[in-house]
């Protein structure tokens, strides 16, 4: 599976506008909205079976640059796969439009996940794999979709210790646009 972007009018969600799997194109489209996009080299070392400890270690040099430049004051590794017993609550809590008060910063170590973020008049639906950080700005209107079959593990960085605080719009959009389909 490979990065993807697609982009929608917010007003025609069966009018994709673009759709491009190039990691440059896909960043410089993210760029124009404010979205910080990068590719980390995938550490061959660590997988989706590894300890959080083995992964924070295989990753720290690029994790504490991240740090450094952003200021971010903890980081931690999420992972969810299909046997997970409560997949279909945890999506449905990521599915509706929200912001956050903080960056919403995910670097990929193994599987996928789409964000999608509703800006300026487009939807922009994002396929993050293997090696890509994204960078959702605080304030930014999104969603996320993990899928029926969630299959990820990331590495999620934060500038409140609290950490993933939403506040939902209450907007029904994310329910107008394409879902992530897992694939098999």
């Amino acid at each position: 599976m490979n990065t993807q972007l697609t982009i929608f009018s917010e007003t025609h969600p069966e009018q994709v506008l673009v759709h491009t799997t190039d990691r440059d194109e896909i960043r410089n489209n993210l760029q124009k909205i404010g979205l910080g996009y990068e590719v980390w080299p995938i550490d061959k070392s660590v997988s989706a079976y590894s300890t959080h400890e083995q992964i924070l270690a295989a990753y720290t040099p690029f994790i504490q640059k991240l740090i450094t430049a952003a200021g971010y004051q903890s980081y931690d590794v999420i992972s969810l796969n299909a046997d997970h017993p409560d997949k279909a609550a945890l999506r449905t809590k990521f599915l509706s439009e929200h912001t956050h008060a903080e960056d919403e910063v995910r670097f990929f170590v193994a599987g996928s996940g789409l964000f999608t973020v509703h800006k300026a008049g487009s939807v922009y639906n994002i396929l993050c794999v293997q090696g890509d950080l994204i960078n959702v700005p605080a304030k930014t209107l999104h969603w996320f979709d993990m899928g029926t079959q969630p299959h990820f593990v990331a590495i999620r960085f934060f500038n409140n210790p609290a950490g993933w605080v939403a506040s939902y719009t209450g907007s029904d959009i994310a329910d107008k646009f394409p879902r992530m389909n897992n694939p098999m």
